[in-house]
């Protein structure tokens, strides 16, 4: 049996001290803010983030450098016989393509999973990766298994100000003055490859309900488990960990009985949607033979 380990990037949420709780590795995901890079969990705390993004310091994400990238690789290698590699969804970065070429020079050794994941749910696809590796899977009937079931998630994200998709071009600055001006609260979907508009919210209040809606209407609809029995439920917040467990009250109120796993989301996300966003997750449980 192969020897395998589990390897992902600082979008899944994984910490550098929880990773090596979990028996994992994670690559922390570079930025560059003001021309100087920063590594995530490495130079750059939540905390420093936010507060470069509310002086209006210049960030702009970037992927993992190849040289690094390799360099893990080759150093994981000496111990182990495979790796399964699974960065942030291909829909929201190139880094998974370029990994994916990058891996083609290792005899199959490592295989790099594209399945459309970031924050909770990327974390999600690790946790399930750990457990197949336990089974005795191979790094490739993992990748095959992840990817198989890439799509059995989504993630609803409430957005508190319409300043930072404005900055990054992802809305007018026409449509972000109405919006600001009606006090709108934008909900963004993930729920496949790429970060959608999915409904407009006149309050937070209102976008709560929405996004909670909405998951309970996937239990039923797409995944035919009203009552979530065989689903994962997750939360993630940009910076404001009071809300974030406020509505977590809320949510556990709406679906009781049910674990809800909570992390701050995901830096790449949050510097194009800023501080005080709040997002609601489910993952389907994989079904490890």
């Amino acid at each position: 049996m192969s020897k395998v380990i589990v390897m992902t990037d600082s979008n899944s949420g994984i910490t550098q001290s929880e990773a090596k709780d979990l028996g994992v590795v994670v690559l922390p995901m570079p930025f560059y803010i003001d021309e100087k890079m920063y590594y995530e969990d490495i130079d750059l705390t939540q905390e420093q983030f936010y507060e470069k993004l509310k002086e209006d310091c210049e960030i702009k994400t970037s992927m993992p450098l190849v040289g690094e990238l390799t360099s893990k690789w080759d150093e994981l290698l000496k111990e182990y016989d495979e790796i399964v590699y699974i960065p942030m969804s291909s829909g929201l970065s190139s880094s998974c393509e370029t990994a994916y070429m990058l891996s083609q020079d290792y005899d199959g050794k490592v295989q790099v999973v594209n399945n459309q994941r970031i924050s909770v749910t990327q974390r999600q696809s690790v946790m399930d990766a750990m457990e197949l590796a336990e089974k005795g899977k191979s790094a490739a009937e993992i990748k095959d298994i992840l990817e198989e079931v890439k799509f059995e998630s989504s993630i609803y994200i409430m957005v508190d100000t319409l300043y930072y998709l404005k900055k990054g071009g992802r809305v007018t600055p026409a449509a972000a003055a109405l919006g600001t001006l009606l006090k709108l609260k934008p909900v963004l979907q993930i729920q496949g490859e790429k970060l959608d508009a999915f409904a407009k919210a006149r309050t937070s209040k209102q976008g709560k309900s929405i996004m909670i809606d909405s998951i309970k209407r996937d239990f039923a609809e797409r995944f035919h488990d009203p009552e979530g029995k065989n689903m994962h439920l997750e939360m993630a917040y940009t910076y404001d960990k009071e809300a974030a467990e406020k509505f977590k009250a809320e949510v556990q109120e709406a679906f009781p009985g049910m674990e809800i796993l909570m992390n701050p989301l995901s830096l790449s996300v949050s510097c194009h949607i800023g501080p005080g966003a709040l997002a609601l997750a489910c993952t389907k449980k994989l079904s490890v033979d």
